[in-house]
């Protein structure tokens, strides 16, 4: 363990809490999670980046020579995630395949870049002006994550090969970028931030600041059908009330922008952000925490605009939601913010990747009906895929499962504050924790002190806003805070908290018009859904729950035997032949049909859907 934390503020900066640095995660949900992110996720990103071209792409620039550019303009971006992912995992445990494919790469992408520092692989190979098209280029873009690899590689196992590449292309954008510019995809302000972070340039936080004040001035050209809030540059952010546009540029916008905001001691920047992101959760977040509802520019959507069969909620959207609650939690130290990052972590993230680590969603609905047409690749009917050709959520997915150790815990001067639930240890300075659970499947989680100074200090334990009748050592812990406990530590001292994991239903408000009279089942906090498979004889569209008593299930073939579901009384409809025809009635019908019958439902939590095939699904189920 160390103090490799991938988001890490200067010691100036303006932030109530600190990163305590990578924890230990070991067995237990998320370390199953990750052992087959290492073993079958990241090789496997490794070679579909390769067929996609993305090396191939590098190996002709660093020829000079030219040549046909293969795959997405921002194909470049691949890799450097999948490098981040690589990075971050030899920081959890070196091997020599893993040291092996990060020098392969990182050395191409040494070799790639132009002698003033400038590397886009479809610019170089395609003779394009530079910048010239940044409404749609992702040159920024794809030097962001670039940077952002760099970091990686520097923190987790102190390989500076790629730092030197990203420190010369920055040193190239300060001195050589035009006045006044703008990527259409937002995500270079979070990695000059923390190139600056992590080198002390301060010309690299000057620059993303420049970018961060800028937007919203209309200063991209249009394109197509679209306004200047797809690419965030309708409403400056200092003036903005939410969140708009495509989704994953909102969240890397303004990832980026709190931490320019922490790094100036930027107040106002820091409470518009924190209104923005509170109007997000309020009125255009999923019960999952998966973000953006509209197909048509992978956008938000008005307010409780959240269809579920429609949903878009793109698996990088989520990783977005992560990394920008992770920084705001860090800035104020308010839990909702953990509240949330936990919530999109189980529902929203994990969906996006197989139980085997081998296939993908790039897109999540909340429903499928039965007979919807899979005609689009990335919808949901038509199962999980093994790549895409915008291949960008997989090793988005890949860096954020190599890094989650990062987000467990933070540090201030009173203590330390355990934000997520995972078995293994956490070291913050010269205290060592360790972490004993079964979470999420079991609300209990034992925390024991292995090293700790003669001293008094605070231990802070997040309490889940769902955990009603949370309780630790004996004392009731209120839902929606921190759970306190100041003593002078020994070793072997040990905290039992009881995050009360049970079945409920939940409700929606009643602007959600789409949900109205139905309910969702959460256990803990995974949001739950009724899958076809679990459903023989009866179609998923046709059941309602008739009665609000749940109960925990045994194991279900073809799904891990920890995964614990949650059975309830339900009714399904009945078709008859004369039951055809226009599907409509008066509403003075009553509700209740002769041709209903019991059956017992079966929920299994969302992020395991579509791991036994295709088919319908749903998260919400209406109340007979």
């Amino acid at each position: 363990m160390s103090d490799d934390s991938v988001a890490r503020p200067r010691p100036e900066a303006a932030v109530a809490l600190r990163p305590a640095g990578r924890g230990r995660i070991e067995g237990g949900f998320w370390g199953a999670r990750q052992r087959v992110n290492r073993e079958v996720t990241i090789p496997l990103g490794g070679e579909r980046v390769r067929e996609s071209g993305g090396f191939a792409n590098l190996e002709l620039a660093a020829r000079g020579a030219g040549g046909e550019h293969r795959g997405k303009v921002f194909a470049d971006s691949d890799v450097y995630k999948w490098l981040e992912a690589v990075a971050w995992e030899r920081g959890r445990a070196e091997s020599d395949d893993l040291a092996r494919l990060y020098k392969e790469a990182a050395d191409l992408v040494a070799a790639a870049q132009d002698p003033d520092g400038y590397l886009h692989t479809y610019t170089q190979l395609t003779g394009r002006e530079r910048y010239s098209d940044l409404a749609s280029s992702h040159e920024l873009y794809c030097a962001g994550h670039l940077m952002q690899a760099a970091v990686a590689g520097s923190r987790a196992v102190g390989d500076d090969t790629l730092l030197r590449v990203a420190t010369r292309f920055a040193d190239h954008l300060v001195k050589d970028l035009p006045a006044d510019t703008l990527d259409g995809h937002p995500e270079i302000e979070t990695a000059l931030a923390e190139l600056y972070r992590e080198t002390g340039a301060r010309p690299y936080l000057d620059l993303a600041a420049r970018m961060v004040a800028i937007r919203g001035r209309e200063l991209l050209p249009l394109k197509g059908h679209h306004g200047p809030g797809i690419r965030q540059d309708r409403v400056p952010l200092r003036e903005a009330v939410t969140v708009e546009g495509h989704a994953v540029r909102a969240m890397y916008l303004a990832a980026g922008a709190t931490d320019v905001a922490v790094e100036t001691a930027d107040g106002d920047l820091l409470a518009a952000l924190g209104r923005q992101w509170r109007d997000m959760v309020a009125a255009k977040t999923y019960l999952t925490g998966g973000l953006g509802s509209v197909w048509y520019g992978e956008q938000f959507g008005g307010p409780h605009e959240l269809a579920p069969e429609t949903a878009y909620c793109e698996t990088c959207a989520a990783v977005g939601s992560v990394q920008w609650s992770w920084r705001m939690l860090i800035a104020t130290g308010e839990p909702a913010f953990a509240d949330l990052m936990e919530r999109t972590l189980y529902n929203a993230v994990l969906p996006g990747i197989s139980l085997g680590g081998d296939r993908f969603f790039y897109v999540n609905a909340l429903r499928v009906r039965a007979g919807a047409n899979p005609d689009d690749r990335r919808a949901a009917a038509r199962g999980r895929q093994d790549w895409y050709g915008t291949a960008c959520c997989p090793p988005n997915v890949m860096r954020l499962l190599s890094s989650l150790g990062h987000y467990l815990a933070t540090r201030d001067g009173e203590g330390i504050q355990l934000h997520l639930y995972a078995n293994g240890a956490v070291r913050a300075g010269d205290v060592l924790l360790e972490v004993e659970t079964d979470y999420p499947w079991d609300g209990r989680v034992e925390i024991v002190v292995r090293e700790t100074p003669d001293r008094p200090w605070t231990l802070a334990l997040r309490i889940p806003g769902w955990a009603d009748g949370a309780g630790a050592d004996g004392q009731s812990a209120g839902p929606g805070g921190y759970h306190r406990v100041r003593r002078t530590w020994r070793s072997g001292d040990r905290v039992s908290l009881d995050l009360a994991v049970r079945p409920r239903l939940t409700a929606a408000v009643p602007r959600l018009d789409v949900a109205r009279g139905q309910a969702a089942v959460e256990r803990g906090p995974l949001v739950y859904c009724l899958e076809q498979v679990d459903h023989p004889g009866v179609i998923v569209d046709d059941l309602c729950l008739a009665s609000p008593d749940l109960s925990d299930g045994a194991p279900l073939t073809g799904l891990p035997a920890e995964v614990v579901p949650v059975i309830a009384r339900g009714r399904a409809h009945v078709h008859r032949e004369e039951d055809g025809g226009f599907p409509y009635r008066t509403a003075a019908t009553p509700l209740e049909s002769a041709h209903e019958g019991p059956v017992d439902l079966t929920f299994v939590p969302y992020y395991a859907w579509a791991n036994r095939g295709a088919g319908p699904m749903t998260i919400w189920t209406p109340m007979h």
